[in-house]
């Protein structure tokens, strides 16, 4: 009889383990589909894992993010979060995603999703106050919200000195939003080009300035600093994308513009660069679409 039991019992450890190896497996081609940008191909592999777990519901909820389809993305991360509230980055895509479910819902609904990214922000922060991608979005909320939504200078203030202990380069670049946002421009400047001078082969730190100086009607300095982005990584597609844009803004260069988000589209995207459907938005806008 006890024999029968160990077996039984190395058989079920071993079923376990067999299961959860093939769920890792799973995790893991999923993971490389979503860095690929193949986000609707990581989701079907991902709805086919039976039981899900926390990661699994995170990373369907990035993928959806990254189709766009928000509503499902905040239901995924919701999922994930009620498993494991110990994870600084769940919260902080489940604020991303209300977010951007806020900036495209009605103005009845928008107040209330924008208190939940607000929220998932700062429990992101509150989890891990060393998370820098979280740390600058409850700091741009706080920035452009207004007072009733939780957003002001003051808060937003108060979280750039936080960020200054953590790193010095983003810190002038926070320091230049909230100068911006209060229409001290040269001040804005200033802290722009402090942050290339403290780390100069940044290239996004170069695309900033150069998306600054067309905002204020200097194309010329801005064509310069862009071509000191090229210079930098020429084909990085963060810059081909950002100099389009720039020229698209400010009704200039169209032609060139379009030349830049085709080779945007062409290029091997990460999720980290903007999204291929707004570099289309865009390129049909330049063409008169």
């Amino acid at each position: 009889m006890t024999g029968l039991w160990v077996r039984q019992l190395t058989l079920g450890f071993a079923l376990a383990l067999s299961v959860s190896a093939g769920t890792e497996g799973v995790r893991e081609q999923a993971e490389n589909l979503y860095q690929r940008t193949d986000y609707q191909a990581a989701i079907d592999l991902l709805n086919k894992q039976n039981p899900k777990d926390a990661v699994v519901y995170e990373l369907l909820g990035r993928s959806y993010y990254g189709l766009a389809e928000f509503k499902k993305a905040t239901e995924a991360l919701e999922r994930a979060t009620a498993m494991d509230s110990s994870k600084s980055n769940y919260f902080l895509w489940l604020g991303r995603a209300y977010g951007r479910r806020a900036e495209t819902s009605s103005f009845i609904t928008a107040p209330g999703l924008a208190t939940k990214a607000r929220a998932n922000f700062e429990r992101a922060v509150a989890l891990d106050p060393r998370n820098m991608p979280a740390l600058n979005d409850l700091f741009e909320y706080y920035l452009q919200a207004p007072g009733f939504l939780g957003g002001g200078l003051d808060k937003a203030t108060a979280l750039a000195e936080k960020i200054r202990t953590l790193d010095s380069v983003e810190y002038h670049f926070t320091l230049a939003r909230l100068a911006e946002q209060q229409k001290e421009f040269h001040n804005a400047e200033a802290q722009l080009r402090r942050a290339v001078d403290l780390a100069p082969r940044q290239v996004g730190r170069v695309i900033d300035l150069a998306k600054f100086l067309a905002q204020q009607g200097r194309y010329q300095e801005s064509e310069a600093a862009f071509q000191n982005a090229h210079k930098i990584e020429p084909q990085n597609p963060k810059l081909l994308f950002e100099q389009a844009a720039t020229y698209i803004e400010t009704n200039r260069n169209l032609e060139r513009a379009r030349e830049l988000l085709k080779r945007y589209l062409d290029a091997s995207l990460t999720p980290d660069d903007p999204p291929r459907q707004e570099a289309e938005r865009l390129l049909k806008a330049s063409s008169g679409g």
